[in-house]
């Protein structure tokens, strides 16, 4: 009875390792990766200890937990260390490929190709690195799952910049953007203009940098505006709903103390 109760914590706690895992492989932002500088090594002993115990159906997730432990690598500046966090990425992202493979897992694969082909292009092994973006790609095409076929793209885009394809690199983002903007997702559309301006400034032209730049910081500007109006109208709502409340409590109240009754 108490390794059913054992597994069934050790499914339900892995399933929200996979939900967290995929949150984080369609987003490339330098603060998340910042809290992944120093692994927390009681959390990597933890995660060891669990694939001891877990069916082969949940150690692909556990595996993606423990290469997500190192992701921070490309923000390291001593270059052994570097080298060790991506070899930690790799070894335990290629295991867990295996198991998610043998339980034809998709969504693991696509974070597992997201990871692989991240080190690959920090290493400039660009071959391998298009290689497993562009079965990123394919999986969330199959999926119909536009923000990760944008977040391929643009990771696609990226590499092709690297090795001076600019023609296809363009013609990524051209879709990236199209993408986009037909499903009014702006914070992928702000991230494509950056990736924009970062292609034109390695094609050396600067002007239209600065205009890529320059869209990139209003989209941003107008999500930030946006933002602050929902929570301002939320809180104008919580407001009026609280001034409701207490006028209906006094009015009670008084009822109450003159000894009439609502009707209801």
């Amino acid at each position: 009875m108490r390794t059913i109760t054992s597994v069934r914590i050790l499914s339900a706690f892995t399933f929200l390792l996979i939900f967290s895992a995929a949150a984080n492989a369609s987003t490339y932002r330098p603060d998340s990766l910042l809290q992944n500088v120093v692994p927390t090594y009681s959390r990597v002993d933890s995660l060891q200890k669990q694939l001891v115990i877990a069916p082969d159906s949940l150690k692909g997730a556990i595996y993606t937990q423990l290469a997500a432990q190192y992701l921070g690598f490309d923000t390291i500046s001593s270059r052994k260390q570097k080298l060790a966090y991506e070899q930690n990425v790799l070894s335990n992202t290629y295991s867990a490929l295996h198991y998610y493979s043998r339980y034809n897992d998709t969504l693991g694969l696509r974070i597992c190709f997201d990871n692989l082909a991240r080190v690959y292009h920090a290493q400039k092994k660009y071959a391998q690195a298009k290689w497993f973006i562009l079965q990123s790609n394919t999986l969330s095409r199959a999926k119909n799952d536009n923000p990760n076929i944008i977040a391929s793209l643009i990771e696609l885009a990226s590499i092709k910049t690297d090795i001076k394809d600019y023609q296809l690199a363009m013609r990524d983002l051209n879709e990236a953007l199209a993408i986009s903007s037909k499903n009014h997702y702006p914070q992928q559309e702000s991230q494509v203009e950056l990736s924009y301006a970062m292609l034109y400034n390695s094609m050396k032209n600067h002007a239209k940098a600065a205009i890529a730049l320059k869209r990139h910081k209003a989209i941003d500007d107008s999500i930030r505006r946006a933002e602050v109006m929902r929570v301002a109208k939320n809180d104008s709502v919580i407001l009026v709903k609280k001034k409701l409340y207490t006028s209906n409590s006094r009015k009670r109240y008084k009822l109450r103390s003159t000894g009439k009754t609502t009707s209801s």
